[in-house]
C-alpha cells in the first residue's frame, strides 16, 4: 500500500474520533442555547428580531477568523480572572462552532413555533391548558419536524466547518486535509475529505430517521436513530480514552511541510522512550508561540528571525550567535520558555526568481530587483506580507511591486513555476529552490535576520529529563542539505513521501551525536 495512504489511514481513527466529539459537543451546546431562546423569541417579537439578527451576523464572519479570534480572547479571559483556560484546541473550536450552529436551529425553531395554526392554540387555551402545558403538549410536538430540519442543517454545517479547527490546534479531520494541501499529498486530502463527507451524510441520515419518527409519531424510528448517534459518540470517546498511564507530550507544528517533518521526527524519538505523543499541526506563528508560552503545547521548532522580529519586535540584525543568545535570555525572562538548542540549519526568508528571468533582467540581488519590481508580481506565503521582515526589506530597498499575491507555501512555488508570479518569498531550506531551478537573491543591505531552527520547550516541560534526552541528539545535527532533501521528499511531484517517511529518512541522516542538553530554566516550570 502507498506509504501516504498508509499514514493517512493510520491517523484517521483518532482524527475522526476527535471530529465526532467536537461536532457533537458544538451541536449540543448550540442547541442548548438556540432552542430555549427560540421559545422566548417566538413570544416576543423584539427579542426575535434581535436574536435572529445577531445569529445571522455571526454567519457573516469567516469561520477561520472566528476560530482564530477565540484564542486571544480566552487568553485575555484567563489573565483577567486569574484562572487557567485551555486557549488552544477544544475550547475555542467548541465555542466558534457552537456559534455557527445557532442560526439554522434558532431560525427553524422560531418558524416552527410561530407558524402553528392559531385555531389549535385557541383550542388548547379553551380546554384550560396552562402556557407550560400548551408548549409541552401542543407546540413542541407540532413544531418538532421543522425544528429537526434545522438541527440537520446545523449538523452538516458543523461537521464541515469543524475541519478548520486544525488551525487552532484541535485534532480533527482537518489535520489530514490541511497537511495534505500544504504538501500536495492529494491522497491524504481525499481521505480527510471523504471521511468528513461520509460523517456528515451518515449523521444527516440518522437525524433524518429521527425527524421522520417525530413527524409520523413512530417512537421506534426515534429510538433507532438516537441509539445509533449515541453509539457513534460513545465509540469516539472510547477511541480517545487513555490506554495507559504513560506520559503524553503535545507537539506543535506550523503550517508547512518542514514543520510536519520535524514534529514527526521529535515525536518518534519521544515514542521510542515509551511516551505518548499527540500533535497540534497547522498553527500560525503567533498561535504556536502563545500556545507554547501557555503550555498548551510542549515543544515545537521556531526560527530565530521569526522570534526576533515578531515576538521581540527587534529591527536590527546582529550576528547569528549574538541573536541566539539574546533570544534565549528573552524567552527565559518573558514566559519561562526553554531553548533546547539549534538544530543546525537555517530556514531564512529569501526572495527568489526563476533563473532564466533573473538572468534576462540582470537581477542578482534584492537591490537589482528593486529596479525591475514596478513591472513584476511578487508571490508570498500567507504570513510574509504582514510580517516585519517584509517591511524591513521594502524599506531598505524601496521595493515596490506592480502586484503582490499571497499563497499557501506549496501553491506559491506552483505560481512561480507556471509564471503566475515573477518572484517569491522563498525559504532557504526548501528543496524546491534547486528542484525548480530558482536563484536566491543576495541581501546586500542585510535587511533579513538569520533564521536558525530552534527547539523551544514550554515552561511546563522546561525541566523534563525525558524530553531533554529525546531532543539532545537533534541539537546541531541536521545539516541544511539533509533538511532540504527531506523537504523535497514531501514537496516533489514524483515519488512523493509522507512527512512520517521523510522524518524516518532524516533520522538516519543526522550529522553527529550532540552533547547533553540543559534546557533553559522556566518560571514555575514543572518536572
Amino acid at each position: 500500500m502507498d506509504d501516504r495512504l498508509t499514514a493517512a489511514l493510520a491517523a484517521l481513527p483518532i482524527d475522526l474520533a476527535w471530529h465526532v466529539l467536537l461536532s457533537a459537543a458544538a451541536l449540543a451546546f448550540g442547541a442548548t442555547v438556540a432552542l430555549p431562546l427560540a421559545v422566548a423569541a417566538a413570544r416576543r417579537p423584539g427579542l426575535r428580531a434581535v436574536s435572529l439578527g445577531l445569529a445571522s451576523a455571526i454567519q457573516t464572519i469567516p469561520a477561520l477568523a472566528l476560530l482564530a479570534l477565540f484564542y486571544p480572547l480566552l487568553l485575555l479571559a484567563a489573565r483577567i480572572t486569574g484562572g487557567v483556560l485551555p486557549a488552544l484546541g477544544f475550547l475555542p473550536a467548541l465555542l466558534a462552532l457552537a456559534l455557527f450552529a445557532l442560526l439554522p436551529m434558532l431560525r427553524n425553531a422560531v418558524e416552527g413555533l410561530t407558524g402553528l395554526d392559531p385555531a389549535i392554540l385557541e383550542a388548547a387555551d379553551g380546554v384550560g391548558m396552562t402556557p407550560g402545558q400548551r408548549l409541552r403538549l401542543i407546540e413542541i410536538p407540532l413544531a418538532a419536524p421543522v425544528v429537526m430540519a434545522g438541527v440537520r442543517t446545523a449538523a452538516v454545517w458543523t461537521i464541515g466547518t469543524a475541519t478548520l479547527a486544525t488551525t487552532v490546534g484541535q485534532p480533527c479531520l482537518g489535520n489530514l486535509i490541511f497537511s495534505g494541501l500544504q504538501t500536495e499529498d492529494w491522497v491524504t486530502v481525499l481521505v480527510g475529505c471523504a471521511a468528513s463527507a461520509a460523517l456528515a451524510l451518515g449523521v444527516d441520515a440518522l437525524l433524518g430517521l429521527v425527524q421522520s419518527g417525530v413527524a409520523r409519531r413512530l417512537p421506534v424510528r426515534i429510538a433507532i436513530g438516537g441509539a445509533l448517534l449515541a453509539a457513534g459518540i460513545a465509540a469516539a470517546a472510547f477511541a480517545l480514552a487513555p490506554g495507559s498511564a504513560r506520559a503524553t507530550y503535545t507537539l506543535g507544528a506550523k503550517n508547512f511541510g518542514e514543520q510536519f517533518i520535524l514534529a514527526r521526527l521529535i515525536g518518534a524519538r519521544l515514542e521510542a522512550t515509551g511516551a505518548r505523543v499527540q500533535y497540534r499541526e497547522g498553527l500560525g506563528s503567533a498561535v504556536a508561540f502563545r500556545a507554547l508560552a501557555a503550555s498548551d503545547i510542549d515543544v515545537y521548532v521556531d526560527y530565530s528571525g521569526t522570534l526576533w522580529t515578531n515576538q521581540m519586535a527587534r529591527a536590527d540584525t546582529p550576528a547569528p550567535a549574538a541573536m541566539r543568545g539574546e533570544i534565549v535570555r528573552w524567552l527565559a525572562v518573558h514566559g519561562g520558555i526553554g531553548v533546547a538548542g539549534a538544530l543546525g540549519f537555517e530556514n531564512a526568508y529569501a526572495l527568489a526568481m526563476r533563473r532564466d528571468q533573473a538572468a534576462a533582467l540582470g537581477v542578482r540581488s534584492i537591490a537589482d530587483l528593486a529596479r525591475a519590481a514596478p513591472g513584476l508580481v511578487l508571490g508570498a506565503d500567507l504570513e510574509f506580507l504582514s510580517r516585519p521582515e517584509w517591511r524591513a526589506i521594502r524599506t531598505a530597498y524601496d521595493l515596490h511591486f506592480r502586484e503582490t499575491r499571497a499563497f499557501a507555501p506549496t501553491f506559491m512555488y506552483r505560481a512561480i513555476a507556471d509564471r503566475s508570479v515573477d518572484a517569491i518569498s522563498a525559504f532557504s531550506s526548501d528543496g524546491r529552490i534547486a528542484a525548480d531551478d530558482l536563484v536566491v537573491l543576495t541581501d546586500p543591505a542585510h535587511a533579513i535576520p538569520s533564521y536558525d531552527a530552534l527547539l523551544l520547550v514550554s515552561p511546563r516541560r522546561a525541566r523534563d529529563p525525558r524530553l531533554a534526552a529525546a531532543l539532545a541528539p537533534l541539537v546541531g545535527a541536521i545539516p541544511v542539505e539533509a533538511m532540504r532533501a527531506a523537504n523535497l521528499m514531501v514537496d516533489r511531484d514524483q515519488d512523493k513521501q509522507s512527512p512520517q517517511a521523510a522524518a524516518r529518512w532524516l533520522a538516519t541522516h543526522l550529522a553527529r551525536p550532540a552533547p547533553p542538553v540543559t534546557l533553559a530554566p522556566a518560571k514555575g516550570g514543572q518536572p
